[in-house]
């Protein structure tokens, strides 16, 4: 079930300017493909590298952009919205066990990592796989296998994908499938991610530019605002996870 880097990793040679709002037809389908499934035939995340020039107010408006398109593509192809469901900045150079992000139960995350000299390593687990084969539902995975205990993290194990792509010292964009829908009727397949930062740095930032979006019914209001979402691209603040 561990997918090779070929499968999840796209290089983008030159990132659009805000006014363009296009991120590529290629690069935006090839996202939805690899992120947004409904079966377990993709990975469920993607591994965006971006050129090493790029500053952190146009990483955060690339993100912005590929939003935009992912939510045109969804409503062309279920009839349904991606919204902004929370967005900000952090410096986070705690590791984390397998876990999903809280939110609607079918989500996506947008998490710009901007270059740091705070070794990382991350990886998924493809909880709703698990469940297929298990018989049961994916948050029952999560209640019965809990991966923040050894006995869950074992369990799911030949589930789970070293992104060795992930490359801390370089800008890039990791698209995650947040979602715990079961499976059918179109329902967006989840995985579950985590991060080891081997030896933190207090001197130093591992920032974290970070985005939810939430699969909705057409017409529904976003959590975050457009000024919101305008002042999460040119803030300079950034809150520090230690």
């Amino acid at each position: 079930m561990m997918w090779e880097s070929a499968n999840y990793t796209i290089e983008v040679s030159q990132v659009p300017s805000p006014s363009s709002q296009v991120v590529g037809v290629e690069l935006e389908e090839t996202v939805y493909r690899k992120v947004c499934r409904i079966d377990h035939g993709e990975p469920g995340f993607c591994v965006i590298h971006l050129g090493s020039d790029i500053e952190s107010q146009a990483l955060r408006g690339f993100q912005v952009i590929l939003k935009n398109q992912l939510a045109r593509i969804h409503r062309e192809r279920v009839a349904k919205d991606f919204v902004c469901w929370s967005a900000g900045r952090f410096d986070q150079q705690e590791s984390t066990k397998l876990h999903r992000d809280g939110g609607p139960n079918e989500s996506l995350l947008v998490l710009g990592y901007e270059p740091s000299e705070v070794r990382s390593q991350l990886a998924m687990a493809d909880f709703s796989k698990c469940a297929v084969d298990l018989g049961i539902t994916p948050a029952e995975v999560l209640e019965r296998f809990n991966p923040m205990f050894m006995p869950g993290e074992e369990k799911l194990s030949p589930y789970t994908t070293a992104l060795t792509s992930f490359d801390p010292a370089r800008p890039q964009i990791v698209v995650i499938n947040n979602s715990v829908a079961a499976l059918g009727s179109g329902s967006l397949q989840g995985v579950l991610h985590t991060a080891t930062i081997p030896s933190p740095l207090p001197h130093h930032r591992r920032v974290i530019n970070s985005m939810m979006l939430a699969s909705v019914p057409l017409g529904t209001a976003p959590q975050v605002s457009e000024e919101a979402l305008r002042d999460f691209v040119t803030t300079q603040d950034v809150k520090r996870r230690y």
